[in-house]
């Protein structure tokens, strides 16, 4: 059932029609409301104190006092990066416990700097011109912190991640603001290609930020485990997507292709009007399914993972995916009821996921032909 005329373009390099624009990425899985999580100090204040912390940052050897203090001011970042990702992203945070604590702590601080993007394209203006200046001046702060510049007390943690893991790349991050940009110019998508495009802008970016904390195993290679993180980006924002539509329509907002609509026979008025008939729920059925199957493409790839991050993704892919069958228990009515899924329930998912993980092995997936590789330089 499920087609990927979108991927092969964003895979193989060719060209695609697609206008720009966002919605909640894939990290930000809690769907929260925009609220301003810079620490609580001045502009002033946290330029002085970033600079301040520059000097530190710099290379240049330091002495025992100005270390102690430099380790204070990164181990204060990560913190705050910790506090974020738990407020604003429940499910995800949860999955990252499971990560040594170094990697743990470099996956919050790409949270961090996904989650503080979302709020800019969030929060309450009157037009998209300042919202455009604000996407170039964060677009200037990433560069900032790819120089080993940081803004902010927010960015230290960026940065210093920047600095562990040489391996990071600036284009899913600068892809993730042209997918921001997206949702200023457009409000329906006509085919999966388009919805793809966006998908991996604003989540499938996620997975390939990542994929260099994380690691691979033995008998793998970087690029063998591109597809499958991207995949999972992709499967967590089409499960934003279905979840979501009740809210989604209150804003005048489609997120499901206008190719699969008129396959079902759904008209648009009848899905802004919130009715759920036969011809919406076999559409979602359609939906849900398509979804599954980018989760698969994505376990596929766990063993390809470090053995230290198979667990954390595993339990992320378990829990966030089990939100589709909450639409199914709540009659696919994703129109007035939210799918959650309980702390409780994801506790229980645990044992699955760890029994799941220590059945894969290496081997067993290392005679399988290579996919294509990723390569979305074109987006």
């Amino acid at each position: 059932m499920c087609q990927t005329p979108s991927q092969a373009a964003v895979v193989t390099g060719q060209p695609q029609q697609c206008s720009e624009r966002p919605v909640t990425n894939g990290l930000a899985a809690a769907g929260c409301q925009s609220h301003d999580i810079t620490p609580t100090l001045s502009t002033a204040d946290q330029a002085s104190l970033a600079s301040a912390m520059q000097e530190l940052l710099d290379e240049r050897p330091l002495s025992p006092a100005e270390q102690q203090l430099r380790n204070e001011q990164l181990a204060h970042s990560y913190e705050a990066c910790r506090k974020i990702t738990a407020e604003y992203a429940k499910t995800f945070y949860f999955g990252t416990l499971f990560f040594p604590e170094e990697k743990r702590n470099a996956v919050w601080a790409v949270y961090t700097w996904c989650r503080r993007l979302d709020d800019i394209v969030d929060k309450p203006r009157k037009g998209t011109t300042s919202l455009r200046d604000e996407l170039t001046e964060w677009r200037r702060r990433l560069n900032d912190v790819w120089r080993g510049r940081a803004n902010d007390m927010l960015d230290l943690a960026l940065v210093d991640t920047v600095k562990r893991y040489p391996d990071l790349s600036i284009q899913p991050f600068e892809d993730m603001i042209k997918g921001m940009v997206m949702d200023l110019d457009q409000n329906r998508f006509e085919t999966f290609e388009e919805l793809y495009v966006y998908c991996y802008r604003v989540a499938g970016t996620v997975g390939l930020m990542t994929m260099p904390i994380m690691g691979v195993a033995p008998g793998y290679t970087y690029e063998d485990a591109l597809e499958p993180a991207l995949a999972l980006g992709v499967a967590l924002q089409l499960t934003n997507i279905l979840r979501d539509v009740g809210e989604d329509r209150a804003r005048k907002r489609i997120y499901l292709p206008k190719e699969d609509l008129q396959r079902f026979n759904v008209s648009e008025t009848a899905l802004l009007k919130g009715l759920k008939d036969q011809k919406y729920v076999a559409m979602l059925k359609f939906q849900i399914e398509r979804t599954r199957e980018w989760y698969a493409r994505a376990e596929s790839g766990i063993p390809m993972l470090s053995e230290d991050a198979r667990l954390p993704v595993a339990a992320s892919l378990d829990m966030y995916s089990s939100i589709l069958r909450k639409i199914e228990q709540n009659n696919y009515d994703n129109f007035n009821r939210r799918a959650y899924t309980a702390k409780w329930e994801k506790l229980m998912m645990l044992p699955r996921s760890w029994f799941r993980v220590r059945k894969y092995t290496t081997a067993a997936w290392h005679g399988q032909s290579h996919q294509r590789r990723v390569r979305t330089s074109h987006l």
